[in-house]
């Protein structure tokens, strides 16, 4: 359940592992890879046995790719990880490129000359992935080819099994509507436009069947694929392993289980020539679409249907996130608690202050597993973004410096994601203007109204303005979504520069702006939001969404320069501090609460 700090990869297993590849390459006639952070499933959480790029590079961000060339190679990764690849990776061997600005598609057409031979493991490619590496290769006259076997499986001789994690059924009171009546919304998108769709993502399967999974770290979801019709018949593609008897009968009678084995049969007792099907090409695997393909079966491009309904929350998920996070407030208020009064002798490092977090939250005896790997990042390991800290990174907090932990909790009601900076000591004036400045972004988005059809690329300036206002800026998205007790990274619906899919009622986002200094701190703070429905503001004439605020838990007033803050930020915060203590103080024991009222009290000029 916990997370494991073990150093899991070094940069000097690249200087073993890369000529070997190498070695195997030539063996398959090819005279490159491409290695993805990926698996079959297109999920964020991959098994162990999926973290091929892990392994051969020691990078272990949760997005990335290399390509392997025989004399050169590159990792590819995004502003989240510009200096932990630095130190994960032998940059001697690998050449660090930063997307978006680059991409694997066009470091091929300016490293590949004609002849070569490229290979790619079609399962881990989706098909609009694909389609981009064929196009960069044939501009130069290189070859991609599909390769039938990965060549990094061929040399990882202690490559980890596949998972057999059993599923286990979602009950209804908590997912607030049945399997039956998902998959008849999923068919009705579908008729009238294809004849079954292919559904890849863990989270959309769990989602439509009611089922949860334990396949992959700090998600409940299984590894599966979906195939549904639009005259009602749905396959689950999974190992029957993993499907006890009780869950078997639960599942709608519509739906045939199937193993992984059959799927290539499945796929050609369902598709013809006079059969359409609709693929979300982002997602399914080019080695999925080349079996729809053969058949003679047109395609036509789609999105994933259950990704919309399932971000939009209905009012039983909107209920059991709020009790999570009441459950998960009161956790973190005894985890600051105790931060405070053990901060001050010296004795906490990033290691041991994680797994006290983790510990908290396990005495709520609801706890099912952490949401993602805690971000423990004292001083400047605070300034990489996605920090993992291990036992060799492991550091100390000192005084008169920062820490930030961003966590979160898997709960049989609801998933959280939490991020708070703090003050280790004294902070300095310069981390008091960056955290108010980051603070008063936060509260922006907080305090936002914004019509039917806004989308996250519009609110996304909010939170960054007071920080462009002095000349900074923060390398990631200010939002992500969150699923219900799902993946606590969800689709479609972001907060950010690049996003586009307008927001809707019972979406739920994480609201978290930020700054780094590298080399020394970093600052975030995060709550999750919920949009609401649309309403009048008063003496308005136009309905407007709001966010309400799901998180529970104080913000470090030891770092706010209240100088910085209007009147209405100030109300703001006072307003949640407020909140906070009404519905968290009754769940503490008395020193705790003490501590809260103490960390809630009003801020006055």
């Amino acid at each position: 359940m916990f997370q494991d700090f073990a150093d899991q990869a070094c940069p000097d297993q690249g200087r073993v592992r890369i000529p070997l590849l190498r070695e195997e390459l030539q063996e398959q006639g090819l005279t490159g890879f491409i290695v993805p952070r990926a698996d079959e499933f297109g999920g964020e959480n991959l098994a162990a046995y999926a973290e091929r790029l892990s392994w051969l590079t020691g990078f272990t961000g949760s997005a990335g790719a290399a390509v392997i060339l025989k004399t050169s190679a590159a990792i590819f990764i995004d502003g989240r990880y510009t200096l932990q690849v630095k130190d994960q990776v032998d940059t001697d061997l690998l050449d660090p490129i930063s997307i978006p600005q680059n991409s694997v598609a066009g470091w091929l057409k300016e490293n590949t000359t004609a002849g070569q031979v490229i290979g790619f493991d079609p399962w881990l490619h989706s098909a609009n992935d694909a389609r981009r590496l064929f196009n960069a290769c044939a501009a130069t006259g290189a070859e991609l080819r599909p390769c039938t076997t990965n060549p990094i499986d061929a040399i990882w001789s202690d490559q980890p099994a596949r998972p057999t994690g059993q599923l286990r059924l979602h009950p209804p009171k908590l997912a607030g509507q049945t399997a039956e009546d998902k998959l008849a919304a999923i068919v009705k998108i579908l008729k009238g436009k294809a004849t079954a769709t292919f559904i890849t993502q863990g989270d959309s399967i769990a989602w439509l069947f009611n089922i949860r999974g334990n396949d992959v770290p700090c998600a409940p979801l299984p590894l599966a694929f979906a195939i549904i019709t639009a005259s009602g018949d749905a396959f689950l593609i999974i190992d029957p392993a993993k499907v006890s008897p009780e869950v078997n009968k639960a599942l709608p009678a519509n739906v045939t289980l199937m193993a992984p084995s059959g799927l290539a049969s499945t796929i050609e007792g369902l598709a013809s020539d006079e059969t359409t099907w609709m693929l979300d090409e982002s997602l399914v695997p080019y080695a999925v679409k080349q079996m729809i393909e053969a058949t003679g079966a047109a395609i036509i491009p789609g999105t994933d249907p259950c990704l919309k309904p399932k971000a939009a929350k209905n009012a039983a998920e909107l209920d059991g996130m709020r009790a999570a996070h009441l459950r998960d407030g009161v956790a973190m208020c005894r985890f600051l608690a105790w931060f405070d009064t053990m901060a001050p002798t010296d004795s906490l490092d990033e290691i041991a202050t994680a797994r006290a977090l983790e510990q908290f939250r396990a005495t709520t005896g609801k706890l099912q597993d952490i949401s993602f790997e805690t971000i423990s990042g004292a001083g400047p390991n605070g300034a990489i973004v996605h920090y993992r800290v291990t036992e060799s990174t492991n550091r100390k907090l000192d005084q008169n410096s920062l820490y930030l932990v961003d966590s979160g909790a898997q709960y049989p009601d609801g998933t959280t994601d939490i991020t708070r900076t703090l003050a280790v000591g004294t902070p300095t004036a310069e981390m008091k203007d960056r955290f108010t400045r980051v603070l008063k972004g936060m509260i922006a988005i907080s305090l936002a109204r914004f019509p039917q059809g806004t989308t996250g690329a519009q609110l996304d300036t909010l939170a960054r303005m007071p920080l462009w206002q002095a000349g900074l800026d923060y390398a990631h998205g200010t939002g992500h979504g969150v699923g219900s007790f799902l993946s606590v990274h969800e689709g479609p619906q972001r907060i950010a520069k690049t996003g586009t899919t307008p927001l809707e009622a019972g979406n739920i986002l994480s609201n978290e702006p930020g700054y780094y200094k590298a080399g020394h701190w970093g600052i975030r703070i995060e709550n999750l939001v919920i949009v609401t429905e649309p309403g009048l503001v008063e003496g308005g004439e136009e309905p407007l969404h709001a966010f309400e605020t799901l998180t529970l838990c104080p913000i470090d007033q030891r770092l706010i320069d209240v100088s910085l803050l209007d009147d209405r930020e100030l109300n703001w915060l006072n307003d949640y501090h407020e909140r906070v203590f009404a519905e968290l103080s009754d769940a503490l024991e008395e020193d705790t609460r003490s501590w809260l009222a103490e960390a809630t009290k009003p801020l006055h000029r």
